[in-house]
């Protein structure tokens, strides 16, 4: 098991210090970040939380998977690691008519 866990269904309220308020109850938080839509400057539902080991990771997954937080059943798991994204064009440079 890993450290970095993903945790979804957040409120539309939460910030990395939610995050790290409410996982510092399982342990040492390395690290919280919840993903930002850059177009709204609102949180996109979901976040990642760095553990200082893995027990402490396994600890919070058991605690907080499903525990609802702000009307909301968070989802708490290891997190993957990010597949590559396929190249979709677009930009200078890339080959479309100038």
């Amino acid at each position: 098991m890993g450290k970095k866990l993903y945790v979804g269904n957040l409120s539309y309220s939460a910030t990395d210090q939610t995050l790290i308020d409410t996982f510092t109850q399982c342990g040492q938080v390395e690290s919280a970040k919840v993903i930002m839509d850059r177009e709204t400057g609102r949180s996109k539902g979901f976040g990642f939380v760095e553990m200082s080991n893995e027990s402490e990771a396994a600890s919070a997954i058991d605690k907080f998977n499903g525990v609802e937080q702000d009307g909301r059943a968070l989802k708490v798991n290891e997190a993957k690691p990010m597949a590559p994204r396929e190249d979709r064009g677009g930009g200078y440079g890339s080959g479309g008519r100038y």
